[in-house]
């Protein structure tokens, strides 16, 4: 009866060293501000684990004092029945392989769950503990401060998002990876790279008169807002809305622009962030505006066009079709 006792409490002392390991690496490889996030979604387990990572000091001291005093029990109890050497070369071999490496390896790829499981015992832990792994746990605390939340940049995000492109069980589709990446670049990106240049842009002078010719050949173009500048492209005097011109007659009375209310826009550098941009549309109440460089308007940006720029796709509209098929 003597040597299978002795297996079983080594087995038992084993089992404890490899729990307090698997203990200690899976909770300090949680990230706090993880914990956090998964917390506030409703995650029962990161709402256990999360007072105990938070207070890690104290947790990673009660965790070593007591894996360090079954290892000790484990070689006490080898010795009677052993040479002190053999006895040390079987501890270290059993804890070693059983209760180090391999719960470690096993342990870290479901850390979450394991600790959540453990808690109870990691908090009976750290009661028995306690009046040393407090002591510990000032003493590091006033050593070593309290970690700096691990933020990503903008290019690791852009990472992170797209491996959910390549997963299988993301519950990202396509179309959400693509806007959000998009996003992330808006910041990067200018006004400049997506206006449409002035030689592209039908826009009138601030002295022209609004005949029938000219309404008919904004129709035909499918324009509902106008830009006017004057004719060195200086100045912007506002938007003109064809829903403004509806019931007018311009063949029997063609119109000066000026007898017309212009919505008031504001002229943006070329260098505009695409972010700022966008803020800017929502401060002005309007969806097109004049781009400057050097003091001169070089083209205009709508907010489709930044629309456009996000989900990664022209936006197509009735009128595009029709002048498609035409």
């Amino acid at each position: 009866m003597e040597y299978p006792v002795l297996i079983l409490e080594v087995i038992v002392l084993v089992g404890m060293s490899a729990v307090f390991s698997g203990l200690n690496i899976s909770l300090m490889s949680l990230d706090p501000a993880d914990l956090r996030r998964k917390a506030k979604l409703g995650n029962r387990d990161a709402q256990t684990v999360l007072p105990l990572r938070r207070n890690s000091h104290l947790s990673l001291a009660s965790i070593l004092f007591a894996n360090v005093a079954v290892v000790s029990a484990t070689s006490l109890i080898l010795e009677p029945h052993f040479h002190g050497l053999l006895a040390g070369l079987i501890s270290t071999i059993l804890i070693v392989i059983f209760g180090e490496v391999l719960p470690q390896a096993f342990f870290v790829r479901f850390a979450l769950r394991f600790c959540a499981v453990l808690a109870p015992l990691l908090r009976v832990t750290i009661w028995v503990t306690y009046i040393v792994s407090k002591p510990l746990q000032l003493v590091l605390d006033h050593i070593i401060s309290e970690q700096d939340r691990n933020l990503h940049s903008r290019d690791e995000l852009g990472m992170i998002i797209g491996e959910h492109h390549r997963t299988s069980n993301s519950e990202l589709d396509e179309d959400e990876v693509e806007i959000i990446q998009a996003t992330l670049q808006m910041s990067e990106k200018q006004v400049g790279q997506i206006m449409r240049p002035i030689d592209e842009t039908y826009w009138l002078a601030d002295d022209a008169m609004l005949d029938a010719a000219t309404v008919d050949e904004i129709k035909a173009r499918g324009y509902s807002r106008v830009p006017v500048f004057n004719r060195s492209l200086t100045r912007c005097y506002g938007v003109l809305l064809m829903k403004d011109m509806v019931d007018i007659d311009f063949d029997e009375t063609p119109q000066p622009i000026r007898s017309f209310t212009l919505h008031n826009t504001r002229s943006v550098g070329s260098r505009t962030a695409l972010d700022t941009m966008l803020r800017k549309f929502f401060a002005l109440h309007t969806h097109l505006a004049p781009v400057e460089k050097d003091d001169r308007i070089v083209g205009i940006v709508t907010i489709e066009d930044l629309i456009e720029e996000i989900i990664g796709h022209e936006i197509a509209d009735e009128t595009d079709h029709l002048l498609e098929r035409k």
